[in-house]
């Protein structure tokens, strides 16, 4: 697609959306989160993400025959071409919880959530080394494993990314996301984070080589802590080595923000990349 052609379809879709001007035209700028949209081949059906769970590693539940239109915010790092003239830039997947629908107001209350908030304070964007990208859940349901990939896979082509480097992280729903994201596609990312999700124990056997720092509060009634605890001891027991589990005493569901504004996480995700395993 053309510059012109991209700059059109952008600036159409961000009036939908109801992003300022100075976001419209599609060109990131460091230090700052820019409204984003690609046309990615369309999900199936909602319960598209309960049957990739099922079929561990199996096939795309995509539509090739049409497309959705999938929002994001994009965040580049200050010294992004600094990074990109070396060997790359880190890049980080945010999923965002809750079951939203596609319309500018809840684009809006992505960059509102945890770590999308964070980096639209300056003091943090200053110092937070990676590409990150925030993407709307379609249509309201939850998260599309193969179509993030896809989406991974678009963001790779267009930036100066280290492929060595790339880490899913999500909230809530965004947390299960997490876990689907590494049961489809493990060998992808450098390490994960997921907070007051869930997953599935008999993924064990291929997450054993992924370190994740996984977040949960003990008293959480809206997603049970043993939605976390179960998938966690299922991975030490099959010879998980760097798996850690954090619980929050007496913590309930609005963790995420205090997760990611620990400095100590951002500095162990970093130091993971697919040719070293850092402790």
């Amino acid at each position: 697609m053309s510059r012109s052609v991209w700059g059109d379809a952008v600036t159409f879709a961000a009036r939908l959306l109801g992003v300022p001007h100075s976001q419209e035209i599609g060109i990131p700028t460091p230090g700052k989160q820019v409204a984003q949209c690609v046309e990615l081949p369309a999900r199936k059906s909602d319960w598209e993400t309960d049957q990739e769970c099922r079929n561990v590693g199996g096939v795309s539940h995509l539509d090739e025959s049409k497309t959705d239109t999938v929002y994001y915010w994009m965040f580049l790092p200050v010294d992004y071409e600094i990074q990109a003239r070396s060997s790359g830039t880190p890049l980080l997947l945010f999923l965002h919880g809750g079951k939203w629908s596609n319309t500018s107001a809840e684009l809006a209350t992505v960059k509102a959530s945890s770590l999308p908030r964070l980096l639209d304070t300056p003091e943090f964007a200053e110092k937070f080394p990676s590409i990150t990208v925030s993407p709307l859940c379609n249509n309201g349901s939850s998260w599309s494993p193969s179509q993030l990939m896809l989406l991974l896979d678009h963001i790779e082509k267009n930036y100066k990314i280290d492929k060595r480097r790339v880490y899913v992280s999500g909230v809530s729903m965004g947390g299960f996301g997490t876990w689907m994201c590494l049961n489809k596609s493990p060998q992808r990312f450098a390490a994960a984070v997921p907070i007051c999700g869930g997953g599935r124990p008999e993924w064990a056997e291929r997450l054993v080589n992924t370190p994740i720092w996984a977040f949960h509060g003990d008293n959480d009634s809206v997603v049970t802590i043993d939605n976390t605890s179960k998938v966690v001891d299922a991975i030490r027991n099959a010879g998980g080595k760097n798996i850690h589990f954090t619980v929050y005493e007496g913590g309930g569901h609005s963790i995420g923000t205090q997760t990611y504004a620990n400095p100590m996480l951002f500095d162990w995700m970093f130091r993971q990349s697919l040719e070293k395993i850092a402790p």
